[in-house]
C-alpha cells in the first residue's frame, strides 16, 4: 500500500470557457468538480496505475463529506481525520481560446489542536503496512512544522521509503528526518537553501548542499525540460517527452504519484524517475488535476529519456 499524507486537500472545480475576457460577465461552457490537492492527486495516480493506496488528513464541513464521496466513488481507500473548518475549495480557469489555464486557491483554515494528534495516531496504523509514504502539500495554518519530519522518521522506523513534496518550513524540517528522496523544483530549492541558483554549476552545487541536508535523493524538476536527479555524487538528466498541454496542473503530484509506484514496484533511482516523468506528462493531457489514461502513461514511457548528466 502506498500511504498519502497531507493535511490541505481541496474539493477542485475546473471552469472551461470557450474564450475567457477579463472584466466581463463570462459563461462557462462546462464545469466539473472532484477531490483534489497535492496527497490526493497523488493517491489517485498511484490507483490509477494499479496500486494499492490509502489517503489521510484532514477534512471537514459539507466539502470534507463531497471529498469522501468522490473517493468512495473512484474506489480510492481514505482514512481521514474529521475537522471544523470546511475544506477549501479551489478552482481551476481554462481559456480553451489561449489555451491559458488559472488557478483561483482559497486557503487552508486553522484546525483544533488535538486533531494533530488524532492525525498522528492515523499515522502510525496506516504506515505499519505500507510500502512507501508520500507527505505533500503545504501545512494548515499555525500547523506544527515538524510533522513532515516526523512522518519520515515513523517511515524510517518501518524501513520504508519516504517521498517529500513540500517547500519552505516542512521542508527545511523534514530534511533531518532523512526522506528517501525530496522532489522540489528549481525555485524551491533556491528558497529552501536561501539562495540563488542562475546557472547548472550553481544547480548542482544546490543539489550536493541539500543531500548533505539529509535526502538519500532530490528530483528537481523543471517543468517541461523534465528533471534532474541526483544522490549527490551522481547526477542524471530526464528529458521529458513533449505534449499538447491541455492542463498542466497537478502535473508535479502525478509526478510524484508515479515515482511512489515505481519506488513500491522496486525500481531503483534514477530509473524510477522515468515512470514518475511519464506520469507528469500525461497529467497535462488531460483537462482535470491529478487525472491520467494509463494508455498515455504506457506510451509517454517509451519516450522518457535517461542520460547521465
Amino acid at each position: 500500500m502506498i500511504l498519502c499524507v497531507g493535511t490541505t486537500p481541496v474539493m477542485q472545480r475546473t471552469m472551461v470557457f470557450d474564450r475567457l475576457v477579463i472584466d466581463e460577465v463570462n459563461r462557462s461552457a462546462a464545469v466539473h468538480e472532484h477531490a483534489s490537492g497535492k496527497s490526493l492527486n497523488v493517491a489517485r495516480v498511484a490507483h490509477l496505475l494499479g496500486e494499492d493506496v490509502t489517503a489521510t488528513g484532514f477534512l471537514g464541513g459539507e466539502r470534507g463529506g463531497q471529498v469522501r464521496q468522490d473517493l468512495n466513488l473512484l474506489e480510492i481507500n481514505h482514512d481521514f481525520v474529521t475537522v471544523t473548518p470546511n475544506t477549501r475549495m479551489c478552482i481551476s480557469v481554462v481559456d480553451q481560446s489561449t489555451g491559458a489555464v488559472t488557478e483561483l486557491v482559497e486557503e487552508s483554515r486553522q484546525v483544533e489542536l488535538d486533531a494533530w494528534d488524532a492525525l498522528r495516531s492515523r499515522v502510525v496504523d496506516l504506515s505499519a503496512r505500507a510500502k512507501v509514504m508520500v507527505v505533500s502539500g503545504s501545512l494548515t495554518p499555525s500547523a506544527p512544522q515538524d510533522f513532515y519530519a516526523w512522518c519520515v522518521t515513523r517511515a524510517n522506523e518501518l524501513k520504508i521509503p519516504a517521498i517529500v513534496d513540500a517547500s519552505g518550513g516542512p521542508l527545511k524540517q523534514s530534511l533531518m528526518s532523512r526522506p528517501f528522496v525530496v522532489k522540489p523544483n528549481r525555485g524551491e530549492l533556491a528558497r529552501t537553501l536561501g539562495i540563488t541558483i542562475e546557472s547548472e554549476t550553481a544547480l548542482r552545487d544546490a543539489v550536493k548542499r541539500l543531500i548533505d541536508l539529509g535526502p538519500r535523493w532530490a528530483i528537481i524538476t523543471e517543468g517541461k525540460a523534465g528533471a534532474i536527479v541526483s544522490n549527490g555524487a551522481t547526477f542524471w538528466r530526464i528529458r521529458s517527452p513533449q505534449v499538447t498541454a491541455v492542463n498542466a496542473i497537478g502535473s508535479g503530484d502525478a509526478l510524484a504519484g508515479g515515482l511512489a509506484v515505481a519506488i513500491a514496484r522496486g525500481e531503483p533511482m534514477p530509473h524510477a524517475c522515468k515512470l514518475a516523468i511519464a506520469c507528469g506528462a500525461a497529467n497535462a493531457m488531460t483537462l482535470y488535476s491529478g487525472v491520467i489514461r494509463a494508455e498515455d502513461v504506457a506510451n509517454l514511457l517509451t519516450q522518457v529519456q535517461l542520460e547521465d548528466d
